[in-house]
Order: structure tokens, then C-alpha cells, then sequence
């Protein structure tokens, strides 16, 4: 048994003779122990069944084969027994004892079954890759906000089955996946990372937005191997215990990014995605399927109008169409129309819910798009013709190239708000002239009201 685990047993033994602690007892008798001593966390070995004979039940444990013995139980564990710590890197600061620990409880990474999730897509072919047991490394690509580390989750939650997700950005290192040296109380302790406790446990390993990560993640090509990996700041092999699985996310296929859609994706080391046999392409839903989504949200939040949710499907799909043809530099995804879907479920106004949730983009944009959702919903043309009709002024979106036009046509500048703008009176006698300089309606308590 390494030093760590016998450490552990000594105190509960200590505490067991001191009549601190029963030999029947349950998490919450422990935990306190624990965090005593410097553990943040009862040690995942402990709480696991498979490694711990004195474990008896969730939670629960019976300690009697610690009284009277001088070592502890014996270890049960697909890790190898490091016989002496390596020598610490000059970055891990030292202490007397070495304690090993988790970042994360394995008790809490269940995902939780989502009722508003509509099945799509690969769903069905990454459930049976979770259910064959096979270990199978899956890259999954796709345009952002399409559902793919949903789709992911929501089939570990479907089987019951453990995820350990991973946010992969650029500065993502080999201590952030692997784990690291932390000083707790003087101590040197040392904590697995994400990738070695999902291998311990046989769970999922999500890898998402991978196309973010750079070379660090070539520590990774032995676990996307199946095989072990020697963590060799503590001289230990550890083994991936079985139904050990990996997925990562995408925007790209690993190529890199040349539509600037995709800040910061890079291109990823061939031999690094040579280790993935498939890689499933996820489209945005289908409309049908989109609708469905949508209108399941509307109904959680009590906001059903399946209307609206048709023509936000017809207006996104038309935007995607055009932004594969390079017409438009921004895209509507599918999770931005369950943004749309919940401010319309708090404003109860389609035209705001809309604007809001494309406020972000350049006002050229915002515009055009606000225009093309006018031309699909009827509704939403008269909604935005009631708001003229309490306009008291019309601010423009103009260029600084095109100052002396509206300046022709009658705009005035107000330097305040730094804006050209007319009156609503103005806008309302030639709408088709004045559309082409992004106009915003100020109505008479001063909001603006986007169309």
C-alpha cells in the first residue's frame, strides 16, 4: 500500500481507538477526519467499491478490520504500487508527506437527465458507443450551438453513466488534465486530474472544444491509445479501468479555421487525431426537429406558441444557408433561439426577445437580420409599426462614409449621443430611403425600440 492510503487508515484508526469514531460509519462520520488531516475530500479509493473492502454500501463502511491491525487492508486497485515518490519537480513545493487526492467527487458527475432534451442527430450512435463497453475514441464536429456536448451528456445521463467534462482552452496544460501538486496545511498533496480519475472510474472523459487546445494535449496520445499512462511526478502507472470512454467536441475538424468564425482554433497535431477511428459531423436539427426543441422549451417555461417557434426555425435556417455561402459573417444557432425563447417568455414581445438576443453582433447585421425575420412574420411588422406610431425620433446607424447623405436628405447630428438622426414623422413619409442607414426608434420615454 503507498504511503498515502496507509496515512489514511493510521488517523481512522487512531480515531476509532480514541472512541472518536464507530467501525460502523458513513461518509459524514469521516468527512470531518478528513478534513482535518488536510484532505479536501474523502480519498476516492476509499469511497469506491471495487477498492475498498471495508465499504459496505453507499456511503456507508465498516472499519473493524482496521482495530488491532498494525498496517491497513490490503489494496485492491488497478494503479501500481509506487514504491517511493519520484523527486518533485522544482515547481511542486515540498513537504514531509506525500497525500493523494481528487479534484472532483465521482459521486456528482452523473449528468442529470434533462427533460426539455430532444434525441437528434448522433445521439443514438453515441449512446451505443457508451453502452458497447469498447473503448472507442469519438471526435465530434460541428458548427457552435448545435447541441453536440449536449447530446454528449444527456446519453451519459440516459445510461447512468459518469462524465468528466473538460473545458479545453489554449493555456489548458498537462497538470490541468493530468493532475498536480497542491500544499493543504504544509502538506504536500497530490490530485488526480480530470483525465486520470475518469480513467479510475471507467467513466466518460468529454474532451470539449479540443480544437482550442495546443501541444499539452500531446500527453493525451497514450490514453487515446487505451493504454495507461505513467504519471511520472508521483512514479505511478495507472491502468483505465473498464468502460473507459473519450469524446471530444469540435468546431473545426482539427484544421484549423480560415472563416474567422472560430477565434483561436488551431490546427491539431495529425498524429494526435490519427488516434481517433471515427469522427461523427453534426448538422444543426433539421426544421421539424428544431421546432420540436423549441416548442418543449416554450412549454417549460410557459410560453408555448408554436407559431413563433416555426418561423424562428425558418428565419435561422435561412441565415445558416447564407453564412455557408459566405453572405453573412454571423450565424443563428440553435442555441441562441432557446435564448430567443426565454426572453420572449419573459417579455412577452417577439420583436425585443429577437433583439436582444442579436444585440451583439455590428449594427449592419443586427439590421439585416431584424429585416429578414419582418419578411417571415407578419405579426411582427405590425407589432413594429405600432412603435413608430409613438416614435418621436429616429436615430441612424450612418457610416461616417455616408454623413454627407443623410445630411442631404435632412439628418441632423446630435453629438451627444453621437448619432444622426430624424423624426419619426420623417421616417414614417419614406421608409424605403431611410432602411438603408440601420434606423433605431426613440420613443417618447426615451427607450429604444430596435426593429
Amino acid at each position: 500500500m503507498n504511503k498515502s492510503r496507509t496515512l489514511f487508515c493510521d488517523v481512522l484508526r487512531e480515531h476509532i481507538e480514541s472512541g472518536d469514531l464507530d467501525v460502523h460509519c458513513t461518509n459524514a462520520d469521516i468527512e470531518p477526519i478528513a478534513l482535518a488531516q488536510g484532505w479536501t475530500v474523502i480519498p476516492l479509493w476509499f469511497r469506491q467499491d471495487a477498492e475498498n473492502p471495508m465499504k459496505i454500501g453507499r456511503g456507508r463502511y465498516d472499519l473493524s478490520s482496521l482495530v488491532g491491525n498494525t498496517s491497513a487492508p490490503v489494496e485492491r486497485t488497478s494503479v501500481a504500487p509506487a514504491a517511493a515518490p519520484a523527486p518533485v519537480s522544482d515547481s511542486a513545493p515540498q513537504a514531509s508527506a506525500i497525500l493523494q487526492q481528487s479534484l472532483v467527487s465521482s459521486e456528482s458527475t452523473i449528468p442529470s437527465v434533462d427533460g426539455d432534451f430532444v434525441p437528434w442527430g448522433h445521439f443514438d450512435d453515441v449512446t451505443t458507443i457508451i453502452k458497447s463497453g469498447a473503448f472507442y475514441p469519438t471526435f465530434v464536429t460541428g458548427l457552435s450551438g448545435n447541441g453536440k456536448t449536449t447530446m454528449i451528456m444527456q446519453a451519459c445521463a440516459a445510461e447512468g453513466r459518469e462524465c468528466y467534462r473538460v473545458n479545453i482552452t489554449s493555456q489548458t496544460d498537462e497538470d490541468d488534465l493530468l493532475g498536480g501538486f497542491r500544499l493543504v496545511n504544509g502538506e504536500t498533496v497530490w490530485y488526480d486530474g480530470p483525465v486520470i480519475q475518469a480513467m479510475k472510474n471507467g467513466a466518460v472523459l468529454l474532451l470539449d472544444e479540443i480544437d482550442l487546445g495546443s501541444s499539452p494535449l500531446m500527453c493525451l496520445q497514450p490514453v487515446l491509445e487505451g493504454k495507461g499512462i505513467f504519471l511520472k511526478k508521483i512514479n505511478q502507472f495507472v491502468e483505465p479501468a473498464p468502460g473507459f470512454q473519450v469524446f471530444a467536441t469540435a468546431n473545426t475538424k482539427g484544421k484549423g479555421d480560415d472563416t474567422g468564425a472560430f477565434a483561436h482554433t488551431g490546427i491539431l497535431n495529425e498524429a494526435f487525431l490519427d488516434r481517433f477511428p471515427v469522427t461523427l459531423e453534426q448538422e444543426y436539427a433539421a426544421n421539424g426537429v428544431e421546432k420540436r426543441i423549441i416548442v418543449k422549451k416554450m412549454k417549460t417555461l410557459g410560453c408555448e406558441d408554436k407559431d413563433f417557434a416555426g418561423n424562428l426555425v425558418k428565419w435561422a435556417d435561412a441565415i445558416r444557408k447564407t453564412f455557408l455561402e459566405g453572405g453573412v459573417s454571423e450565424i443563428i444557432t440553435t442555441r441562441r433561439l432557446l435564448s430567443i425563447t426565454q426572453a420572449f417568455s419573459i417579455f412577452n414581445d417577439k420583436a425585443k426577445a429577437i433583439s436582444m438576443a442579436i444585440s451583439r453582433f455590428d449594427e449592419e447585421t443586427k439590421h439585416d437580420f431584424l429585416k429578414l425575420y419582418e419578411k417571415i412574420d407578419a405579426d411582427v411588422r405590425e407589432d413594429q409599426g405600432d412603435a413608430f406610431a409613438t416614435c418621436v425620433r429616429v436615430n441612424l446607424g450612418a457610416t461616417f462614409e455616408q454623413k454627407d447623405e443623410v445630411k442631404r436628405l435632412g439628418a441632423k447630428w446630435d453629438a451627444q449621443s453621437r448619432h444622426w438622426w430624424i423624426s419619426g414623422d420623417t421616417y414614417r413619409a419614406d421608409t424605403e430611403t431611410w432602411d438603408k442607414y440601420a434606423p433605431t426608434a426613440v420613443v417618447e420615454n426615451d427607450v429604444n425600440c430596435p426593429f
